[in-house]
């Protein structure tokens, strides 16, 4: 009898013992995430600035302000990590293969450096894989094809070497696969082909040569292949046609396939897909092919060649020397000849003791002679005997207004004198600068680096710049493009009182910069929202177009304050990985759509998004909108939202509007933001 009874006791003690190692089993598998978390903001973010939220006495499945980018899971472990764009400058550590719940890593556009951890490969559940845009290197591990949870696997615009890892072909929940410019080199694994699920791969942009495996075109959810921009040979597969306009394979020049748009036929057709991927030819010129070289250089006329020539091998090549020692000899004059007629102009802008000013500037090159100063340049290519060894213009419809040489752009700006610079960014320096006829223009000097490698591509681009007229965008005034300097530069109208960003966060007793007045803010809203209006319209000889990259820092304003947009069709010149790496700016500060880290592309609905983030900057005056102030916008507590150095002088109507619009612009899902004329409507304004 006193055994029953104590049974019951017995059971009860178990379960305490078991509650109790249960807790101690959950408590330090909290601390050792802690301590992983801690780890990872060690690395991530050596300054410590942009992590400060992350802190030890914090709990990251907390209610409070503590690891900002964190998010758990029912069972308290850290599901989640979301620090895309926030200018993280340090390297991703194994620390990270510490937290075994994680769903989800996003570290996209950021400057994190270093090789990719193989220890990654160790989280079981990870769906989710986001390190685009940053600038890790290294291989990529092979330990990732165990991530048998993995979804989307993102590494694109990096500097990531190394072949492809055969072993990413095990990963059977996988839709979407991007390693675009990189510097990977290898074949294309025929692995890839079993990924059922596999909905977009991108591997644009690398040093893959070889075949297009013909498995790729049996996986049956894919819609986007991209394979530009490699070294790719061999047929292409014939099953890829089902892709249309999802499959892009430009800039592959040794690929043929009769049955695709600007491919050469196939030497033999019946081998619809080659197996053995080869190495690129080399270049370099063998022993035996000079030799073949000359005896191929007889007098051969419509009806045969002549006797063969008896010159030697060795006159030849003598000859050649002497041809090519003429050619450097008359270079180094033409260059001798117009580097004294820079020191000449240079020699006169010294004796005038200093920096001369914007109107000396004009005078000076008015009188001063330039070697390129008979040039035209206007709106083509570089025709100078010293650039383009061919001209190309653009048709007279889709020209600037006004021709430039590169002469007067040199003398506008002072030959890019420091002192006239107006912003630099990672592709482009802006200066300010005074044409001959008194005209102040904002010259934009892109590196030919960053623009489109394909002439056909860049005078496209250029095409639709010219084509865009409003009065609410930076008029384009000309272009002119020098090889012999590597630039090109786009002459645009200047606006004098610069961008909207830098009225934001005005401090108290900075007499520098105005506080905008709220009539001021409503007429740039107004004015930005008809611009982008524009854009996404359809108009005669202009089809839409997406701005892709709207913020304060592109919005400007004249001397009386109407608002201009600009930047309106630059990413039409510029190469794609120089287009992608100006996105971490956007990301950081809020602009960039959630909808483009899934589908990596921009829509109207993208403009919409950075235009609802720019309607809220307007109104409260800042850079940075946090939480509590959109809090503000839904509640309608207008104090709260609207800037307090306009001292509660605003429409309160207006403001409450304007706040309802830029919550429906920044909806989450796309679908729920309104085009842009239906912005316009509810403005009550029309174009």
């Amino acid at each position: 009898m006193a055994s029953r009874r104590s049974l019951p006791r017995l059971l009860h003690l178990l379960l305490l013992l078991l509650s109790a190692a249960a807790s101690s089993s959950a408590s330090s598998s909290r601390g050792a995430e802690l301590d992983a978390l801690m780890d990872l903001k060690a690395a991530l973010d050596p300054s410590g600035r942009a992590l400060a939220s992350w802190a030890r006495g914090g709990d990251p499945c907390g209610r409070g302000d503590y690891f900002e980018g964190v998010s758990c899971d029912a069972r308290g472990r850290v599901a989640t990590i979301a620090l895309q764009g926030k200018g993280l400058a340090g390297a991703v550590p194994p620390a990270v293969a510490m937290l075994p719940g994680l769903t989800g890593l996003y570290l996209h556009y950021n400057e994190l450096r270093g090789d990719i951890p193989r220890e990654l490969g160790g989280l079981p559940d990870l769906a989710e894989l986001y390190l685009g845009v940053n600038n890790l290197s290294g291989a990529i591990p092979v330990e990732l094809g165990r991530l048998r949870s993995l979804q989307v696997l993102q590494l694109g615009y990096n500097q990531l070497s190394g072949s492809i890892p055969t072993q990413l072909g095990q990963l059977k929940k996988l839709t979407v696969l991007a390693l675009q410019s990189n510097q990977l080199t290898g074949a294309i694994p025929a692995s890839l082909g079993d990924l059922p699920a596999l909905t977009r791969l991108d591997l644009s942009s690398n040093q893959l040569f070889g075949s297009i495996p013909s498995k790729l075109a049996e996986i049956p959810q894919l819609s986007t292949l991209d394979l530009r921009n490699n070294r790719l040979s061999g047929s292409v597969p014939s099953g890829l046609k089902k892709l249309h306009e999802g499959f892009h394979y430009e800039n592959n020049s040794e690929l043929c396939g009769a049955q695709f748009d600007s491919l050469k036929a196939c030497p033999d057709d019946g081998n619809d897909d080659g197996k053995m991927p080869h190495k690129p030819e080399s270049t370099s010129v063998k022993p035996q092919q000079i030799q073949k070289t000359a005896d191929l250089n007889r007098n051969c006329g419509n009806g045969g060649c002549s006797k063969s020539s008896t010159l030697s091998a060795g006159a030849v090549i003598a000859g050649t020397i002497i041809i090519v020692a003429g050619a450097a000899a008359c270079s180094l004059s033409v260059f001798s000849w117009h580097r004294r007629q820079k020191q000449k102009v240079g020699s006169s802008v010294e004796h005038l003791e200093g920096r001369l000013s914007l109107d000396q500037s004009k005078e000076t090159c008015q009188r001063s002679a330039s070697s390129l100063i008979n040039v035209e340049y206007s709106s083509g290519w570089d025709t100078s005997s010293e650039g383009s060894q061919h001209g190309v213009r653009l048709s007279s419809e889709g020209s600037p207004s006004v021709r430039f040489n590169l002469e007067e752009v040199e003398c506008a700006t002072q030959y890019f004198s420091d002192v006239n610079l107006l912003g630099k960014s990672n592709f482009a320096a802006t200066y300010k600068g005074i044409m001959r006829d008194g005209s102040v223009v904002a010259v934009k000097s892109i590196n030919k680096s960053s623009c489109k490698s394909e002439e056909a591509d860049f005078l496209k681009g250029l095409r639709m710049l010219t084509s865009l007229r409003h009065e609410n965008l930076v008029g384009l005034r000309g272009f002119c493009r020098s090889r012999a300097r590597g630039e090109c530069f786009l002459v645009y109208e200047f606006m004098a009182n610069g961008s909207l960003s830098q009225y934001l966060d005005v401090k108290d007793g900075d007499a520098d910069v105005t506080v905008l007045d709220w009539a001021t803010r409503v007429s740039i809203i107004k004015g930005i929202a008809k611009g982008i209006d524009y854009l996404h319209s359809s108009k005669p000889n202009k089809p839409p177009l997406v701005h892709q990259s709207i913020s304060a820092d592109k919005i400007l304003v004249d001397h009386l304050f109407t608002p201009h947009l600009s930047g309106a069709g630059l990413h039409k010149l510029l190469a794609d990985d120089v287009v992608f790496s100006s996105l971490k700016d956007s990301a950081a500060m809020g602009y960039l759509s959630p909808e483009y880290t899934t589908t990596g592309r921009f829509t109207d609905k993208s403009d919409v998004y950075a235009f609802g983030v720019v309607v809220l900057q307007a109104l409260t005056g800042r850079r940075a909108v946090s939480s509590h102030l959109r809090l503000g916008a839904e509640s309608g507590r207008l104090d709260d939202l609207v800037d307090p150095r306009l001292g509660g002088r605003f429409s309160r109507p207006e403001a409450a509007k304007l706040a309802g619009i830029a919550l429906l612009c920044t909806a989450e899902a796309p679908a729920q933001r309104p085009a842009m004329a239906a912005v316009l409507q509810q403005l009550g304004t029309s174009q």
